[in-house]
């Protein structure tokens, strides 16, 4: 599954730490969801889609 988490964190202007603290992870889980080496739970797909202001549809595609 590839994503667009970096690119919509980008225009949220916010840091892989900021995201990280505002879903209740590590930073290195962000870092590995954006290299696509973490399949991320419902949950924490549906937190990172609403702090990015986006869908899960439009951030994960197959």
């Amino acid at each position: 599954m590839k994503n667009k988490i970096k690119a919509y964190r980008t225009i949220e202007n916010l840091t892989q730490a900021q995201l990280a603290k505002q879903v209740g992870v590590r930073r290195e889980t962000i870092l590995y969801l954006e290299q696509n080496k973490y399949m991320p739970s419902l949950k924490l797909a549906h937190d990172v889609a609403k702090i990015l202001k986006t869908t899960i549809e439009k951030l994960f595609t197959i």
